[in-house]
C-alpha cells in the first residue's frame, strides 16, 4: 500500500538518501548545509513544500514543489524534484507522489501543476505522458 503525506522529522536521514540520489541522477553534488537548508524550508512549509510516499511504511519517494504567481494565470505549482528508490520503482509510489501533488495545488486554487524531465529519461517519461501533457518546450538556463 502507498501512503503520501508530508515528511516527518524521523524522515530526516532517509529523505536526505533519497536526495542524494535524485541529484546523483542529474550529476549534481551538494555540501551538506544545502541539504539542511531545504530540509529547514520543508519543515517551515512557507514556500517550499515536500511529500513522502510510502510504500509499506516506508519512505520510498519524495516530491519537492512550490506555488508562483504567473502572468498568465492564476497561480502555479511547479513540481521541482520527484525521486523514488530505484528498488520500488514501477510500483505507483511517483504517480502517487504526482497526484497528491496535483491534489495539493488544486486546494491552493492553482491553475495548474507543472515539472520538467531530461528528454532521455524514457523510464519517467513513460510515466508522465500518462499524467499530463507535454509540450514541447525547450528550457534555457542561465547562471547568474
Amino acid at each position: 500500500m502507498i501512503a503520501v503525506a508530508p515528511l516527518r522529522p524521523e524522515d530526516r536521514e532517509t529523505w536526505e538518501t533519497l536526495f542524494t540520489g535524485y541529484n546523483a541522477f542529474y550529476d549534481r553534488s551538494w555540501p551538506a548545509e544545502r541539504y539542511e537548508q531545504a530540509w529547514q524550508a520543508f519543515t517551515r512549509a512557507e514556500t517550499m513544500h515536500a511529500l513522502g510516499g510510502r510504500l509499506d511504511g516506508r519512505l520510498a519517494g519524495i516530491a519537492h514543489f512550490l506555488v508562483h504567481p504567473s502572468t498568465t494565470s492564476s497561480d502555479l505549482c511547479y513540481l521541482q524534484d520527484l525521486f523514488t528508490d530505484p528498488d520500488v520503482r514501477g510500483r505507483g509510489v511517483g504517480r502517487s507522489l504526482i497526484e497528491a501533488v496535483s491534489a495539493w495545488a488544486g486546494e491552493q486554487g492553482c491553475a495548474r501543476l507543472y515539472w520538467h524531465t531530461q528528454r532521455h529519461n524514457d523510464t519517467a517519461r513513460r510515466l508522465y505522458d500518462q499524467l499530463g501533457e507535454h509540450r514541447d518546450l525547450i528550457v534555457y538556463t542561465r547562471p547568474v
